[in-house]
């Protein structure tokens, strides 16, 4: 009858794990490791019923990095299909077998309680890290000898284990690396937590996201303690010696060594004997019954979320310091947000939602008192969504406020560090280390065979996206040149390929610089007219004189930015339009143009409130608005943290004099 049950619990426990449609235990297995080209690749045996999409998820690639090395793919994957995977950032890898995607080759686990091991993500820099996980840059070089050079997307560093006791006990924490086999209720077993706690300190933990390599949170509320992993700390059964047993026998069936069972049993001096009762050590991993099961399928539910659900009456709040004054008339860019905004509420009522707004100057920058008794009103506490806060102080008391209540928090024209450490943000404005990774992402995928040439200029206010560029080339295997000197013409003639589409990208997006560089270019196109170039540039170009646009278009010029307006755009006119209608005015001329800001930002975010509830960061990715200005993709910084705005567009003003405006976040 027992083991009927037993049998049970564990066909519920697989099944239960089919259902959320992904393994949550960490588990190592080997993939042969093959070199093409140059390039290192996995070599990867499809599944029955996986598709594209399902691996380069769970290798962590594009679709379009295992299509354009699987030609055949394109057609769709059969079982037992081969596929080779590039392996991202890791050229040096010599071993002929690797662990699955997003293991983490580390020592004894039991140096996660000194240091742990981070694997870097696209956009991810030192110094973000650094602040990420709440230590100093000169830690993260000492501990990665060559960082000081940079670090690449794969990589895994070593970071120092956080060791901060604090009179906030939310503030207490360490960091823990989730290693093969581990589970969530091995990691409560182990740190004496349970799954929920775990999971409360980290909101972006899912069955997607609890991988091998990931960093997790753990909340202690006592002391500061060195943990050993639940499945290496030490227990012991008993055993009854059989006849015909011998203790070679017996260490096989626990899988422990016979020394160790001697160490156990005082050496069994007198020998094995039958009827001898044993001490038999094992580690608590080894054991599995049914309550253990049962227990590990509980915890795994808790990672599938649960299904939205949709707020009747969305109650709101707008906070801005509107009636600050200051030299810069910073109060009329807030005032013009709040009228955009008004838009969207008013654009959503007519499609039906049931919105409550409330709208209040939060004080000045300096003076938050305002602020902190606002917040102590039952109106702000029943709160779906809060928006705003414009001083790092004001959002510090807004973010506290808002995981204490448990309320979203959009975040829309500052950027914080708070992002990091609350998972209820949502920050509007772009990071640029991330900006600058999707755009020399976009880069390479636009111009994949061209000749790329660096153009020195006055500044190199760009140092940051022209070495993040660079190092995809060379990733790529591509070359690349730069261009400088007093003569810009000759310098330029000495690098052209007459044979190849050249692009031309400055190291500054200053005005002075684009000037200097486009009237050498253009002389070269006087005198060499069959030469191809092209020019790619920065999101203030945007912003400069109507004679540089023409130049735009001349050289075939694209540009990333997180933000433009296409004011021939229908549904633009129609906005300034209605805007003019409810003002009795223009939009200020500004860039971005704050208006237009408020609008996206409302029609996004209530959309999302009325399409999943109060939970719709778990649908974050599907939501689709038709924005004016901004582009709108949410990501998680970390399973702890908030979302930012990775959102990125390509303005490609073409030699017809049309300018188009391309979606490249996703």
């Amino acid at each position: 009858m027992h083991d009927s049950l037993f049998l049970k619990k564990i066909y519920l426990f697989l099944f239960c794990l089919a259902l959320s449609g992904a393994a949550v235990s960490a588990q190592q297995v080997p993939y042969e490791v093959v070199t093409n080209n140059g390039q290192t690749f996995y070599k990867y045996t499809v599944k029955p019923g996986e598709g594209v999409y399902a691996v380069a998820r769970n290798f962590s690639v594009s679709v379009a990095d295992i299509l354009r090395h699987n030609p055949g793919a394109s057609s769709g994957l059969q079982n037992g299909q081969y596929l080779l995977i590039p392996v991202r950032g890791n050229s040096q890898l010599v071993n002929t077998t690797v662990p699955m995607p997003g293991s983490v080759r580390q020592g004894p686990v039991e140096n996660q309680n000194k240091t742990f091991k981070h694997t870097v993500v696209r956009g991810e820099t030192v110094f973000s890290l650094s602040q990420m996980y709440h230590t100093s840059v000169e830690e993260i070089y000492n501990l990665n000898p060559g960082s000081k050079e940079g670090i690449a997307e794969g990589q895994v560093i070593t970071i120092p284990q956080r060791r901060v006791i604090s009179e906030e006990k939310e503030e207490n924490y360490r960091y823990h690396t989730i290693l093969p086999q581990e589970t969530l209720y091995s990691l409560a077993r182990t740190y004496s937590l349970s799954a929920e706690d775990i999971l409360r300190a980290n909101p972006g933990l899912s069955v997607q996201t609890f991988r091998i390599g990931k960093t997790i949170r753990i909340p202690f509320f006592e002391s500061y303690e060195t943990v050993v992993p639940y499945h290496d700390q030490d227990t012991t059964l008993r055993h009854k010696v059989e006849r015909r047993e011998t203790l070679y026998s017996i260490s096989r069936q626990y899988n422990v060594s016979e020394e160790d069972i001697r160490q156990a049993n005082n050496g069994l001096e007198q020998g094995l004997k039958t009827g001898m009762d044993l001490v038999i050590p094992v580690k608590k991993g080894a054991l599995r019954n049914g309550s253990t099961v049962q227990a590990e399928s509980q915890a795994n539910r808790l990672l599938v979320p649960p299904r939205p659900s949709k707020v009747n009456r969305m109650k709101v709040a707008l906070l801005l310091p509107f009636l600050e004054k200051n030299n810069d008339n910073r109060h009329l860019r807030f005032q013009e947000y709040y009228e955009g905004f008004l838009l969207a509420v008013e654009k959503m009522k007519e499609e039906g939602a049931d919105i409550e707004l409330y709208v209040f100057d939060i004080g000045t920058e300096s003076d938050t008192r305002k602020l902190t008794s606002l917040l102590e009103t039952l109106e702000m506490q029943s709160l779906h969504l809060m928006i705003g806060g414009f001083s790092d102080n004001q959002i510090k008391i807004l973010s506290d406020f808002s995981k204490a209540h448990n309320i979203k928090y959009v975040v829309p024209l500052s950027r914080s560090n708070e992002v990091l450490n609350n998972g209820m943000i949502f920050q509007v404005n772009f990071q640029p280390s991330y900006n600058y990774t999707k755009a020399s992402h976009v880069f390479m995928q636009t111009y994949p065979a061209a000749k790329v040439l660096f153009a020195a200029g006055e500044k190199d206010d760009k140092a940051d996206f022209i070495s993040q560029l660079q190092s995809d080339l060379k990733a790529d295997k591509r070359s690349f040149v730069k261009v400088d000197g007093s003569n810009l013409e000759t310098a330029f003639l000495a690098q052209l390929d007459p044979a190849k589409d050249n692009v031309v990208v400055p190291a500054s997006g200053d005005s002075p610089s684009l000037k200097r560089m486009v009237e050498a270019l253009k002389k070269i196109k006087e005198t060499h007219p069959s030469y191809t170039v092209r020019l790619f540039g920065y999101p203030e170009w945007q912003t400069y004189d109507e004679e540089l646009v023409k130049d735009y278009h001349l050289f075939d010029t694209r540009i990333f930015s997180s933000f433009y307006v296409n004011e021939q755009d229908p549904a633009t006119r129609d906005f300034m339009q209605s805007f003019k209608k409810w003002y009795d005015r223009d939009l200020l001329n500004t860039y971005p143009k704050y208006g237009l800001l408020g609008y996206d930002t409302g029609l996004f975010f209530l959309t999302a409130l009325a399409r999943y509830g109060v939970n719709f960061e778990q649908s974050v990715d599907q939501i689709r608005v038709n924005t004016l200005q901004f582009p709108f993709y949410f990501e998680r910084v970390n399973n702890w943290g908030g979302f930012i705005n990775t959102g990125l567009y390509l303005i490609h003003y073409d030699t017809s004099n049309s300018i188009t405006k391309t979606d490249k976040s996703r």
